[in-house]
């Protein structure tokens, strides 16, 4: 209780300040366990992120907009159901999006029509197993009627974890831009597509030069940001994680005479996103 309220406490500074947040509430025990200090029973994950929720509601960020909040679960959680259900209702859990944390090997029980087991965090214990196909579609539908929830890759994502000796990743930043450590930021930059136009081509030239200075820029937002939380700082300027990514690909492919949904727009959009990694 105390962990899950001192996270609270964080975010609503770091919504203060004009962040946001994403947590993971995959270790939380499920609705109904047993609570041995208590002799209560646990109210499950959902329950606080309601609480969370509430709490962003109440507090202006920046004075101008609300705070932004990242909700992931795992696939294996005995709550997957009514976690991915969460939304269902309009004007719920408003301040959040939601990601159902998915594995390979749930991935294979998708792809082999097999049986999902559902495990409390608590003792490690399979609580009951249901079709894997049965989260894919109610995930499925609940997104197609409110846009939540998402999948979250984490075997995909820790593969390619720059810093697997500082931890595993369990959440992203509130849009899923960016997977982050415990207490790690992002600075967030985008470069304008449409504005890398000349004589009806793609200024190549012009490009390069702009994603040097954005990484540069970014990184230098690292070093002069004002951090909400002192761990916050400690984190940031160990990882010094940035984001660079792009906006305008629609106008540009307007400019260059190119059908949206072709082989040409997305050949060209590897092409583009090739050269922005390189450079």
């Amino acid at each position: 209780m105390e962990s899950i309220f001192q996270a609270l406490k964080e975010a609503a500074i770091i919504h203060k300040s004009g962040g946001g947040t994403g947590f993971s509430f995959s270790k939380l025990r499920p609705r109904g366990d047993m609570v041995k200090s208590t002799a209560g029973v646990s109210s499950g994950p959902l329950s606080f992120i309601k609480v969370f929720d509430a709490a962003t509601e109440e507090i202006k960020q920046g004075g101008k907009r609300r705070g932004a909040n990242m909700a992931v679960l795992s696939a294996s959680h005995p709550d997957i159901l009514e976690f991915i259900r969460a939304k269902e209702r309009p004007g719920h859990l408003t301040n959040f999006n939601l990601s159902v944390a998915v594995s390979n090997s749930f991935m294979e029980a998708l792809e082999e029509g097999k049986d999902w087991p559902l495990v409390n965090p608590r003792n490690g214990q399979k609580t009951r197993t249901i079709p894997a196909r049965e989260i894919l579609t109610l995930a499925c539908r609940m997104a197609w009627k409110g846009g939540d929830p998402g999948f979250l890759f984490l075997d995909r994502v820790n593969r390619y974890n720059p810093t697997p000796t500082l931890g595993e990743i369990e959440s992203t930043n509130p849009c899923g831009e960016q997977p982050l450590l415990p207490h790690e930021s992002c600075i967030l930059g985008s470069i304008n597509l449409s504005t890398m136009f000349k004589d009806g081509s793609i200024d190549w030239e012009l490009l390069q030069d702009t994603v040097i200075k954005g990484v540069r820029f970014l990184d230098n937002v690292i070093e002069v940001n004002n951090y909400p939380l002192s761990v916050i700082k400690e984190k940031t300027l160990l990882t010094r994680k940035i984001g660079l990514g792009i906006m305008g690909f629609a106008d540009l492919l307007i400019k260059l005479g190119i059908p949206y949904a072709s082989t040409q727009a997305r050949d060209l959009a590897i092409k583009i996103m090739a050269f922005i990694q390189y450079h």
